[in-house]
């Protein structure tokens, strides 16, 4: 372990940025009033862990402790991820102590979470960043004083963790912040020493990682966290050195970054976090020095910032995280049938709608969807029309 004077620095900027991480999971409705649960892992320096879980009122917000809560976990558990269908959670522990990942099956009902066996599973030195690929196959957990990322295969069944072959893999120096592009097809690393992300292709079948050519990619001072659009098409990283935000475009096919025109974006002081909202129209990054946050509009053609008016909003004292929720699932269509049925209309009109006034057969199987997309019949119907006007 090179424990010389920077790392000493760094590790403390590593214990302010990723003191509380917190992941949210959608759950079966207990009684329709439960939106999901909510962990934040708990870190203490040279202590024991734990991990909070909470109910979330699908009404009001509000968290409500879940019976059994906090749960034991390694010493300073820095990170916590959710597999994508809420089965199974996993923590990276950073102390020297643990150095490895705690592993937890999640109580649909409950919330609980119950250590699986084997648990924990080692990682390496300083496991500060934990993450989970889209298809639940992957974990992956940057290590920052080992300057590396281990890569597992997650179990389907028991949610156990098990080796990739190769892991643990090369990153740059003092790896703070893992993501999975959503696709699954790439994972990035920052690496605040080396002020660089390493970007990896994932192997579809074994889960091991290869660095994408050209990597790693230049960042600004002290880059911490890094955030990637639902598209894929963009990626961003906060520079807590240099109080900035790099922005980069995602080579669809290579996963190779591409600085956007303008890069960086000014921010406050110390941005230590940042995030992009559900539909890719906005980002924000916490500023903990100034104590504030910084909201941009995300140019959908060419990543780009913009300052939202009114930016920075102020936060709390030392901000290091930010996150977003997705927006809520609901449907015009229906509501607008609701209505219609309120007033006593609501059949005809869904009639008129299921065969359409061109014979074609209409939406009536519509599914609801997050703001800013398409049905997909809307989108294939759309199709089938522009290729009519076509002919």
């Amino acid at each position: 372990m090179n424990l010389n004077p920077f790392r000493f620095w760094n590790r403390k900027i590593i214990f302010l940025s990723l003191f509380l991480s917190l992941s949210l999971v959608g759950a079966s409705p207990l009684g329709a009033q439960t939106a999901g649960f909510a962990y934040v892992a708990n870190s203490s320096a040279g202590a024991i862990g734990s991990v909070s879980a909470y109910t979330i009122n699908a009404t009001t917000g509000a968290l409500t402790p879940v019976p059994g809560s906090p749960f034991a976990a390694g010493s300073e558990a820095f990170s916590v991820a959710v597999s994508p269908n809420g089965q199974f959670a996993y923590v990276a522990n950073a102390a020297s102590t643990s150095n490895d990942v705690s592993a937890y099956t999640i109580n649909a009902t409950t919330g609980a979470l119950t250590p699986i066996p084997g648990s924990p599973f080692a990682a390496g030195s300083l496991p500060v960043s934990v993450a989970v690929s889209p298809n639940g196959q992957f974990a992956y957990v940057a290590n920052s004083f080992s300057d590396d990322v281990s890569a597992y295969t997650i179990n389907a069944t028991t949610g156990a963790l098990t080796p990739v072959p190769g892991s643990p893999f090369a990153a740059g120096g003092a790896p703070v912040s893992v993501t999975v592009h959503p696709s699954g097809q790439f994972a990035y690393v920052v690496n605040q020493a080396s002020n660089d992300v390493s970007a990896y292709t994932i192997n579809a079948t074994t889960g091991a990682l290869t660095p994408v050519p050209g990597s790693p990619f230049a960042a600004g001072s002290v880059a911490n966290s890094v955030a990637v659009t639902a598209n894929g098409q963009f990626a961003y990283v906060a520079n807590a050195g240099s109080f900035n935000v790099s922005a980069y475009t995602i080579n669809a096919t290579t996963g190779a970054l591409t600085p956007v025109p303008g890069s960086p974006f000014a921010a406050g002081f110390q941005p230590e976090s940042v995030a992009v909202n559900a539909n890719g129209q906005f980002a924000y990054v916490a500023n903990q020095v100034s104590s504030d946050v910084s909201a941009y509009t995300i140019n959908a053609t060419t990543g780009a910032l913009t300052p939202v008016p009114g930016s920075p909003f102020a936060a709390g004292a030392f901000p290091v995280s930010v996150t977003t929720t997705a927006p809520v699932s609901s449907c015009k269509h229906d509501d607008e049938e609701r209505d219609r049925d309120e007033r006593g209309d609501g059949d005809e009109h869904s009639k008129d709608h299921e065969q359409g006034d061109d014979g074609h057969k209409g939406h009536k199987k519509h599914g609801c969807h997050h703001s800013g997309e398409m049905d997909f019949e809307e989108h294939d119907n759309r199709k089938m029309h522009e290729s009519e006007r076509g002919r």
